[in-house]
């Protein structure tokens, strides 16, 4: 199978580069992959689960903010906050999403109290699939 460079970066380090077959990125306008050949693309993260797909198999990160950039060159990824899942702290992340019902409280008008509750879903919908993972458990 075809290969891509990718790069994933957050403001503390440089977190993965190599070459991949596939990326499965949580965009704000919906998840989308990147194979070899894809249509440059610019397109936003929403916080979510980042799948790497390589030779060696899927590695999982969890990101969140930042934004994807797919061109000739291949696939980059800035992003706010990437760890691999399992260096993810869950008490973090529900800290965060304590702060996010916080700012949904304190919004004022509509585009700010949409954009918060917005956030606070997305966080809540990481919160949930990785507990479903850490427990085995299923959704149909």
């Amino acid at each position: 199978m075809a290969t891509l460079p990718f790069e994933l970066v957050s403001p503390e380090r440089l977190v993965f580069s190599g070459a991949v077959t596939e990326v499965i990125v949580p965009g704000a306008e919906g998840e989308f992959g990147v194979l070899a050949g894809h249509a440059p693309f610019i397109g936003m993260l929403k916080p979510g689960i980042l799948t790497i797909k390589a030779d060696g198999g899927a590695r999982r990160y969890f990101v969140r903010g930042g934004f994807a950039e797919v061109n000739p060159a291949g696939l980059t990824i800035l992003a706010e906050e990437a760890k691999p899942l399992e260096e993810l702290d869950l008490a973090a992340l529900a800290q965060q999403i304590q702060d996010a019902r916080e700012d949904v409280n304190d919004a004022t008008g509509d585009d700010t109290k949409q954009r918060a509750a917005r956030h606070l879903a997305d966080l809540q919908q990481v919160y949930e699939a990785l507990e479903r993972d850490r427990t085995g458990a299923t959704t149909h």
